[in-house]
């Protein structure tokens, strides 16, 4: 099937993409998944790293941007040297992971909504798996998550995270969470930010049927955040997003809108002492 380029995606999208999406690409993708989270499981009874488990996630993601159809471009790829520190990005698409996990070149762990820890089998990998729960629900509850992701990075482990918390329904930027900021600024470490573009119109929120289009990670200069304390968590937050913004719409044909929306959401450090 031929490759479109990346415009808007078309609805419905056409018949031969459909018949590929339903008779291969999405049986293939959930086979996939459940193939690799079962060897990773099975991994974890002896790799107390996470190396082998985070070479078989790798090996999933790049398997997993093949079935889609999708053409995987990384840009500026010097900037994935591996260094410790909060790996920032956009959330579009159930596709996002795969794309993350097929350009990163190292080993990181994944800041992850605490309710998919509650999940079968999803559950039980990102926990074996060494993956980092953070509650977006309850600011006080986040505090307390966003500790153990400190702890994570002090450890010298790099993290990834959505700071929009969820997909977008509208393949526009949604507001982000302070929760990289605020690990970014605990621990001094910096902060690489990246956007993905073409993931929603491969396969936008409650949709099954992949329409293959090329696929960018546009990956920023870091943001060094030694000089910041934390009274200036929403400061940094605002910058991390006007680059991730930058970054996107230089690189998609979508306009930019006006995005008074784009604000922070606080996350308060409220009672923490530490």
């Amino acid at each position: 099937m031929t490759l479109r380029t990346l415009g808007s995606r078309p609805e419905p999208i056409p018949l031969s993409e459909r018949i590929a999406s339903y008779c291969f690409r999405a049986p293939i993708f959930f086979l996939s998944t459940a193939f690799f989270g079962s060897l990773s499981l099975l991994a974890s009874l002896w790799d107390k790293t996470g190396k082998a488990q985070h070479a078989i996630a790798r090996c999933w993601g790049q398997i997993v941007v093949r079935i889609s159809g999708a053409r995987l471009t990384a840009l500026n790829t010097s900037r994935l040297n591996g260094r410790v520190a909060v790996y920032v990005s956009n959330h579009l698409s159930y596709m996002d992971t795969p794309v993350i996990f097929s350009a990163l070149p190292f080993q990181f762990r994944i800041v992850a909504r605490h309710d998919l820890f509650k999940l079968p089998f999803i559950g039980w990998h990102l926990r074996r798996s060494g993956q980092v729960p953070v509650n977006v629900t309850n600011p006080r509850a986040s505090v307390s998550s966003l500790g153990g992701a400190v702890k994570t990075l002090r450890e010298g482990m790099p993290l990834f995270i959505f700071p929009e918390g969820g997909r977008s329904a509208t393949g526009h930027l949604a507001p982000f969470l302070n929760g990289p900021a605020f690990m970014a600024i605990r621990t001094g470490l910096p902060i690489i930010p990246m956007a993905v573009i073409g993931t929603y119109e491969l396969l936008p929120m409650h949709s099954m049927e992949f329409h293959p289009v090329p696929v960018t990670l546009a990956v920023g200069e870091p943001i060094e955040t030694s000089g910041y304390n934390m009274k200036q968590v929403e400061e940094l937050t605002s910058r991390i997003s006007d680059e991730i913004c930058r970054l996107y719409y230089s690189h998609s044909y979508l306009e930019k809108p006006e995005r008074p929306e784009l604000e922070a959401i606080t996350i308060s450090a409220e009672g923490d002492s530490e």
